[in-house]
């Protein structure tokens, strides 16, 4: 390749970063659609003949393949520090008058920026090239998450360095901070096309967009609204940014997106008006936030003030006070999570809070319902604790109904889970089920979902499935699709076939019939039947989400027991993560709809006794398929009790009396001959 057209190529990188950055960033394009496209097809065609100059940081490599290992660890330069949080502005005027006594002569300049809710990365540019993007980690340790973050259009992997007041950055290191957001308005089309699609929705933008940065698959990451906002640079030399007001201008400069709002403050009384001003209009923000961050501007005093424990001096996070709103409990239930915690949800009316309808809330133990002594039948106060996760705050005791009981933890905890044993360990707040640790709860988990009634997962026995998650290659149900064929060869009980075989059923998995999947989920009194029965009501996991306490009462054959097993279910926190997981890993069910016509056509059968060469649940199935419709007990409605070998007396008497015609196995092979 001649010099004429690695010049020629380098050129057209940056140009087109350029063009991107006007196009995302400052929404102001300065060409058309059709000359970025030509431009684009020239560096392809200069890339395709030339593989070898490929730049990872060409826009034709925005989008990359599965990701093959594990995210990398990568140690942070300098350690990604919390702030401590303070809460009204009193709080905020001390704070200033101790860092004022530690350095009198601090010059009480300030600077603040609204706190962005989202998941904090770092990115390190070399010589004005993009080169790397880190997680924050434990704030000393983060993950390499370059290919997932070259994703994100608004980030630039090249430096604009026409400002001559910052072309000085495009020498050496330089290392932007910031958080990767998904803003509110494309959160809500995000959802509002999963719900066109019957997948279930996000639970919020935070959440997402954490999640998304750790996908193994580029694709499904570009695929996702992420922006990514700075917030703070830094170079080895410390002395180039002299005040948090200068990087604010530099970033701008050289091509990130940052907060408009963010602003030098000359004192202390300026900074309380702007925490009154954006705790009024934070609504109107475009992204999620609880509060904001107030530092000291100039950096050599920030550094001066030094550090205690990993939260520096010289800055706070102020945190508003969570929206609430008030509603009634409907009902208490107990969710049992995937480590065996039992954890208490209250169940009310639905209710706006944050800008989102919630319709139960965590109370995380028997502890937390004693002390704000919530009852059935109360008026409660609920906040989103972060803007994020609804709770209760508090019980609006002048309104509670005459007669309320108090809730009882362990009498509730028996009747939703007779035949379980719970403990309570020592010093802890949480009851557990007994004598299972998370370990062995996973191993009946996976093997359930695995399992014939379940999805029918070929090779994903009880054997497999204790390998996967003693070598610690699962940790939920859901892992079983990031599993990689190097990760199975690692094992002992795997060769290359075995392998190759087990990954093939896992993959053919993930479109299963809808009721298939509710059944695998292993929701406690959730079968076969009732699986089906809430699949036919509901059609999609985004409205079983969705439903209500009562939503579920009105499905037939299900009572107060199993409808509060549901809600308690699909309340969890950890539950609703699971399903986002899944629908991350694209496993999506599939409504099916009852077949009619048929043989049988609509003919409603119980079947009693031990049937000949076949079980009575691979009976039922055959029923269905042939039209008819399988019944758990006897009805007005029931046209055919089939009966088998050892049968008791009871049902066919029943049927007898209902008028409901008894029949053999042999009578109803000729009914469908």
């Amino acid at each position: 390749m001649t010099e004429k057209y690695k010049t020629r190529y380098r050129q057209l990188l940056e140009l087109l970063n350029r063009y991107s950055y006007e196009y995302h960033t400052l929404d102001a394009p300065s060409v058309s659609d059709e000359i970025y496209d030509s431009l684009f097809a020239e560096l392809k065609k200069i890339e395709a003949e030339n593989p070898e100059i490929i730049s990872p940081n060409s826009p034709s490599q925005r989008v990359g393949n599965i990701i093959s290992e594990k995210f990398q660890k990568i140690p942070h330069a300098s350690r990604m520090l919390s702030l401590n949080d303070v809460f009204s502005e009193d709080e905020v005027v001390k704070w200033f008058e101790r860092i004022q006594k530690i350095e009198p002569n601090l010059r009480a300049e300030f600077f603040a920026d609204i706190k962005m809710d989202g998941l904090a990365c770092s990115l390190i540019y070399e010589n004005g090239e993009f080169v790397r993007a880190v997680t924050r980690g434990d704030s000393f340790v983060g993950e390499d998450v370059s290919s997932n973050v070259r994703t994100i259009k608004n980030i630039p992997m090249f430096l604009n360095l026409t400002d001559e007041k910052f072309a000085f950055l495009g020498e050496g290191r330089t290392e932007i901070r910031g958080e990767i957001v998904i803003f509110k308005e494309d959160f809500e089309k995000l959802n509002a096309e999963r719900r066109a699609k019957n997948e279930p929705e996000f639970a919020n933008p935070r959440n997402l967009a954490a999640g998304t940065i750790r996908q193994l698959d580029s694709g499904v990451v570009a695929s996702r609204p992420l922006k990514f906002m700075a917030y703070d640079l830094l170079r080895d030399e410390k002395t180039e940014i002299p005040t948090h007001d200068f990087a604010y201008k530099a970033l701008s400069a050289i091509g990130f997106q940052r907060n408009p709002q963010a602003a030098k403050i000359e004192n202390i009384a300026e900074v309380l008006n702007f925490i009154k001003k954006w705790g009024n209009e934070r609504q109107k923000l475009p992204f999620n936030t609880d509060g904001l961050v107030v530092k000291i501007n100039d950096r050599a005093d920030f550094d001066k003030l030094g550090v205690v424990g990993k939260q520096p001096r010289a800055a706070v996070a102020f945190k508003y006070e969570a929206e609430q709103a008030t509603t009634v409990v409907k009902d208490i239930v107990i969710s049992l999570g995937r480590t065996g915690a039992a954890t208490p949800v209250t169940v009310f009316d639905p209710v706006s809070v944050a800008g989102t309808t919630v319709k139960h809330a965590s109370l995380h133990n028997a502890d937390e319902i004693e002390r704000k002594d919530v009852r059935i039948g109360d008026t409660v106060v609920i906040f989103k604790a972060g803007d994020i996760i609804p709770q209760v705050k508090e019980v609006v005791f002048e309104l509670r109904p005459k007669n309320t009981e108090k809730f009882n933890y362990e009498k509730v905890l028996r009747q939703q889970y007779p035949d379980l044993e719970f403990e309570r360990p020592l010093g802890e707040a949480v009851y557990r089920v007994k004598g299972q640790n998370s370990a062995i709860i996973l191993k009946r988990a996976l093997e359930y979902y695995a399992s014939k009634p379940a999805l029918n997962i070929e090779n994903l026995g009880e054997k497999n499935v204790e390998a996967l998650v003693d070598a610690g290659l699962v940790s939920d149900i859901a892992d079983i699709y990031t599993l990689k064929i190097d990760d199975l060869l690692k094992l002992e009980r795997f060769a290359e076939l075995s392998s190759k075989n087990l990954l093939e059923a896992i993959e053919n998995s993930k479109n299963p019939p809808l009721h298939k999947f509710i059944a695998a989920l292993g929701i406690r009194h959730i079968g076969d039947q009732t699986s089906r029965d809430l699949a036919q009501k509901f059609k999609s996991l985004n409205a079983l989400v969705d439903a209500s306490l009562e939503d579920f009462l009105r499905v037939d054959g299900i009572g107060k027991v199993v409808a509060e097993s549901l809600v308690a279910w699909f309340s969890s926190e950890d539950n609703l993560a699971l399903l986002e997981k899944f629908a991350n890993l694209g496993v999506k069910p599939v409504f099916e709809e009852k077949k009619t016509g048929g043989k049988l056509n609509g003919a409603k059968f119980v079947i009693t006794g031990t049937l000949a060469g076949i079980s009575r649940e691979e009976m039922a199935e055959k029923i269905r398929e042939l039209g008819g419709e399988f019944q758990k007990s006897i009805t007005r409605e029931t046209d055919f009790l089939l009966v088998g070998e050892k049968v008791g007396a009871s049902k066919i008497t029943k049927a007898e009396k209902l008028g409901v015609k008894v029949i053999s196995q042999a009578e109803f092979e000729a009914m469908i001959i």
